[in-house]
């Protein structure tokens, strides 16, 4: 389990929030928190609506109902720039960074910080450098990112990520197109960010196994139901893991957790 601190307030949470496209929900009462210290996975089938959690909680698609509560304040009446203070957010695939070295591409996780004419200071240079460190891309600094393999990507992009040093990190599937060592090593990677910086980390996936071995928390989307949220191992006890997979002939095994594919 993560460094959590009990009483500690919640970095996010939702109030009946349902999420969707042009107006149409796909997902409803969702009721969630995310705490300091806290690595969180959001699983569930194909098209269930776990990118769209994600945008929405990202403040890049509106709510169709219900709100999403940053500390205090309501995610709707912050600013793009008040917005990047608080959270960061690292999207599915790979961008389109031109001639960019890594060591730039990361520096432009200061640009909510730098001052008007996007001048970098001393703390900022020391933020990207803190960041280029703890992801091990350091070593990558002088090459261009688009020479990078896709897990030195991703990487590159949870650095740019960490760099904007806000309390919350929002991942939407970060481990998608990788081989098995380099998603375990992305998900570790969450994992020391959370509880050694203590941020809240969320990410969506679709590696059930690594979501509960290393997660703190699960928060299951199931298909015309009301999302769950809770550790893994009440995700297997309570049957709950079971019922969002249920349609995938997906067998779990409450007692060693782990699963098994129905033929």
């Amino acid at each position: 389990m993560g460094a959590q601190v009990m009483g500690q307030q919640a970095l996010l949470r939702t109030e009946d929030l349902a999420v969707g496209h042009a107006g149409k929900a796909v997902l409803h009462y969702v009721q969630m928190e995310l705490q300091p210290g806290s690595l969180t996975a959001v699983i569930g089938i194909n098209g269930v609506g776990k990118s769209t959690l994600l945008r929405t909680l990202a403040g890049l698609l509106p709510a169709v109902q219900g709100k999403v509560w940053l500390g205090q304040t309501d995610l709707c009446n912050l600013s793009v720039a008040q917005r990047a203070r608080h959270l960061a957010v690292v999207l599915t695939g790979r961008p389109d960074t031109g001639q960019l070295d890594v060591e730039t591409l990361v520096s432009f996780g200061r640009h909510p910080w730098t001052d008007r004419w996007g001048r970098a200071s001393e703390a900022d240079r020391e933020a990207v450098e803190r960041a280029l460190e703890l992801t091990g891309t350091a070593k990558l600094r002088h090459r261009q990112a688009r020479s990078c393999s896709d897990g030195e990507c991703q990487k590159v992009l949870i650095a740019r990520a960490l760099a904007q040093d806000t309390p919350l990190l929002l991942l939407d599937e970060p481990t998608a197109f990788l081989d098995l060592p380099n998603r375990a090593a992305v998900v570790r990677l969450l994992r020391a960010i959370a509880h050694g910086g203590n941020k809240a980390v969320l990410f969506s996936t679709h590696d059930l196994q690594l979501a509960m071995d290393l997660c703190d928390k699960l928060v299951l989307l199931r298909s015309g139901d009301v999302p769950w949220q809770g550790t893994p191992a009440q995700a297997l006890a309570s049957g709950e893991l079971a019922h969002a997979f249920a349609s995938a002939g997906v067998q779990f095994d409450p007692v060693g957790g782990t699963h098994r594919f129905m033929p």
